[in-house]
């Protein structure tokens, strides 16, 4: 059997306008997105070393924001100012910081196009 670091190794992020989607999350988590075409997708990357999990914003049309199926977890490691900074950028809290007991702590957004996306931090 073969095991890995990392049981999500990518995560896509549905948008409908991707340059306002990227400022939304480089905003709220201090942050430069790469933009990149893949495929033919614009693509905008989040930052991460080479044993990060990692993944992007994309205007796919083949998927739709505003989806209940998956929610991805974004490190955060300053949650408190990124909650700040979600309301500023357009964007609105679900969850506020919530205590997950000793693996950290979590709180919900819903960015500009709908999704709902948590954030965590261990401290």
């Amino acid at each position: 059997m073969t095991t890995t670091a990392h049981a999500v190794n990518w995560f896509e992020i549905a948008t409908t306008d991707l340059d306002r989607a990227a400022r939304f999350y480089e905003r709220i988590l201090d942050v430069k997105l790469k933009r990149e075409l893949f495929g033919g997708i614009p693509h905008a990357i989040f930052p991460g070393d080479k044993e990060a999990v990692r993944g992007a914003l994309v205007d796919d049309k083949t998927l739709a924001p505003g989806g209940a199926g998956s929610r991805v977890y974004l490190n955060a490691p300053k949650l408190d100012e990124a909650l700040a900074r979600t309301v500023e950028a357009g964007g609105r809290v679900v969850l506020p910081r919530t205590s997950i007991g000793p693996n950290g702590f979590i709180a919900m957004i819903v960015d500009t196009e709908g999704n709902t996306v948590a954030l965590h931090t261990m401290s």
